[in-house]
């Protein structure tokens, strides 16, 4: 078993295209989505949005506008708004310039004056209705409780603990913040699409050794075959040496695009790691699967590798991003089935979400996978007989 793990190993260095494919060709594509998508996150970024407010009488008795919209404009993080505090004359200069997105005006009902339509303008008038709903809701309540103090027979009412009392329920701080520039970065689903092809494309070693083993395949088999040597440990170790093979290739990816790419896929290293070494084994699963029930040449079994491998890596986001929350919502039964979006799925659940029940979801889904993978592949090795060879 150890002479021809050694020798299988020694045998894939030695194959230039295998080495092409699982070495140079995922490092490639590397390089490339780097040249894309190296300026997303700075696109994506929201920016801070100039606006001007109306100065007036009602807004400075509008306690919630004001703290809100200061919370907005203050000078951190998680910065809005750039506020300016002008007269309408002044604010109609500003706009007409486009020096501001927009501005608000307090009356007896609130006013948003825009030139034109645009997210900026969107995000100002989805902020400023959310403070007017807050208003209306502390209306509401501030109401409701001083009708509770006047029916327990209390007329003496404290209106500032009540408003502050109403204020702490409402919590009136706005939720809304910048966070694209830590969790909205697009281009790493194209990263995790890559990994995830890397992974099913390390099937092709794995449909290398197979084919050497079987004796329809090429004259190696056919001497295997009638060789004293138990098939079950030829291509188990045959199977271990091409696992490693694809597991070297996965982690001069990993090296490349974390050091060289600079690319961040999260704190959770070994989370990482077992989810690549998972995905390599489907990968193992799906070469060996392909290898053995096709009965064509290897040219053959390759192409419909490659293929069945880019359609799933297609349909789970490398193509288009939108494409895998496309087929999620419309069809989400091919995405549970489709090693590339699992694989690509545990990537992303490490990266945008604070628990990994979605995580050890996929890797459970991905072992189960290979295990019915290898169980068909086993079975229709064991069926093969021949009347000669």
């Amino acid at each position: 078993m150890l002479h021809n793990f050694k020798y299988t190993l020694k045998t894939l260095f030695k194959n230039k295209i295998l080495i092409f494919w699982t070495f140079a060709f995922p490092l490639i594509m590397a390089t490339f989505f780097n040249m894309a998508f190296k300026n997303i996150t700075n696109s994506e970024k929201l920016d801070i949005i100039d606006i001007a407010v109306v100065n007036n009488e009602e807004y400075q008795n509008n306690e919630i506008y004001r703290n809100t919209l200061e919370q907005l404009s203050d000078s951190n993080e998680d910065q809005l708004f750039n506020i300016v505090y002008v007269d309408e004359q002044q604010a109609k200069e500003l706009l007409n310039d486009n020096k501001i997105t927009g501005y608000i005006k307090l009356e007896e009902t609130t006013k948003i004056v825009f030139k034109e339509n645009g997210i900026n303008e969107t995000i100002l008038k989805y902020v400023t209705e959310e403070i007017e709903e807050k208003s209306i809701m502390i209306k509401n309540l501030s109401e409701q409780e001083i009708e509770k103090e006047i029916k327990t027979g209390n007329y003496n009412i404290n209106y500032d603990e009540l408003t502050n009392k109403i204020k702490e329920l409402m919590q009136t701080e706005t939720n809304i913040k910048d966070v694209s520039s830590k969790k909205l970065d697009y281009a790493m689903i194209e990263y995790y699409t890559l990994i995830a092809m890397a992974c099913l494309y390390g099937g092709t070693i794995s449909m290398n050794v197979i084919n050497k083993k079987l004796p329809n395949m090429c004259n190696i088999g056919k001497r295997i075959s009638v060789s004293p040597t138990k098939k079950k440990t030829t291509i188990l170790s045959s199977l271990i040496s091409s696992y490693i093979t694809q597991l070297i290739g996965l982690a001069l990816l990993f090296i490349y695009t974390i050091f060289i790419l600079k690319v961040d896929y999260g704190t959770n290293t070994p989370l990482i790691i077992l989810l690549g070494m998972v995905g390599s084994l489907t990968g193992l699963s799906l070469g060996l699967l392909i290898g053995t029930i096709i009965k064509k040449n290897e040219n053959i079994k390759i192409g419909i590798l490659i293929g069945i491998t880019m359609l799933g890596c297609f349909l789970s986001g490398m193509m288009g991003i939108t494409m895998k929350y496309i087929i999620d919502k419309k069809i989400p039964l091919i995405n549970k089935l489709n090693p590339a979006a699992i694989i690509t799925d545990g990537f992303y659940s490490l990266y945008y979400y604070d628990t990994l029940d979605r995580y050890w979801y996929n890797i459970i889904s991905l072992l189960i996978i290979s295990l019915i993978l290898i169980l068909i592949s086993a079975n229709s090795l064991r069926r093969q007989k021949y009347d000669n060879i």
